[in-house]
């Protein structure tokens, strides 16, 4: 894949964040469908921001992974090849450690705690904390809570993933919860993930409503349990390399735009959600409302193996257990 990549550097290098009479065009990488809600919100991004900068500042997107992967797009970003991206908090954890807390399951009480975090002064930190790798964050955008869904067994209580194979991210957070909870944590590419499933190789997996049915997975799973066991947030950065190049001025127009188009995004994905769900129910899928404290106790283990192994998230983790 590297001569892949090459070509893709090569290609931004000679596009990226050119300058024509008056106008600024930065280049947008991203890997998701332009029907997701986060596309949707990057759509608001670039109009905010043509709109705010009287047409001196234009973004020009290329989604469905054109310039690669997330961690690529990052790679992409940090050596200047392309403006802004937008990744999984779980992906840019391996550039900025501050970030792997997100994958903490339970971090967060519901979905009003989850922002008020996220917009708060302890969301607003992390995202700066990436600039020392060339990362600079700009807002976060809502990608939902990620719960289990199986092919043959429902998932009722913990106890029911005992002997399970769930497929996870190679994320070693999702791997831990899962061995916790009881199941069988298997590391796959999402793309091999439908066949998978279809042929038994592994019994299920984890992800949001709009994930799970855009992929299909809702043909070949007949269970979804809400159990919602972690809500890590996806990320629109900037290379630091161009934010730092940006008058006072241009930078307030980018901040103000990329906070509106994180507004506007939550609607989208609150509509994708309702949608998912209504579609995977039509299609037979039983969905289960789980007793969630059962999954919260049991994976407390994930937690403390964290915060032994990294101590200096303690601080950190405790205000937002508290806020």
């Amino acid at each position: 894949m590297k001569h892949i990549l090459i070509a893709c550097m090569l290609v931004c290098v000679m596009l990226s964040c050119k300058k024509e009479s008056d106008t600024k065009t930065f280049y947008l990488a991203h890997t998701l469908p332009q029907g997701h809600p986060v596309h949707k919100g990057i759509l608001e991004f670039k109009k905010a921001l043509y709109k705010k900068s009287g047409g001196k500042i234009d973004v020009k997107i290329f989604p469905d992974g054109q310039l690669g992967s997330e961690r690529e797009a990052l790679e992409l970003l940090q050596i200047g090849s392309v403006a802004i991206t937008k990744v999984s908090a779980a992906t840019l954890s391996n550039f900025v450690p501050e970030y792997h807390m997100f994958g903490i399951p339970y971090l967060f009480r519901n979905k009003q705690h989850q922002f008020d975090v996220l917009e708060g002064e302890i969301g607003k930190s992390i995202l700066e904390k990436g600039s020392k790798f060339w990362l600079r964050g700009l807002c976060y955008y809502d990608a939902g809570s990620r719960s289990f869904y199986t092919s043959n067994k429902a998932i009722r209580t913990p106890e029911d993933l005992k002997g399970l194979k769930i497929r996870v991210m190679n994320n070693q957070m999702a791997i831990n919860m899962v061995n916790a909870l009881g199941g069988s944590a298997t590391p796959m590419a999402y793309g091999e993930l439908y066949t998978a499933i279809q042929q038994g190789v592994v019994d299920g997996a984890e992800n949001n409503p709009p994930s799970f049915v855009s992929s299909n997975h809702y043909e070949v799973s007949k269970y979804y349990t809400l159990d919602q066991h972690s809500s890590v947030p996806d990320v629109l950065l900037i290379g630091t390399k161009y934010w730092n190049k940006l008058t006072p001025q241009e930078q307030t127009w980018v901040q103000d735009a990329a906070n509106e188009s994180a507004q506007a995004q939550k609607a989208f994905w609150n509509a994708s959600v309702e949608a998912s769900m209504a579609k995977a129910k039509s299609a037979g899928v039983e969905v289960i409302i789980p007793e969630k404290s059962l999954f919260q106790e049991q994976s407390k283990s994930v937690l403390e193996a964290f915060l032994k192994e990294r101590p200096e998230m303690n601080e950190i983790v405790t205000k937002i257990k508290n806020k």
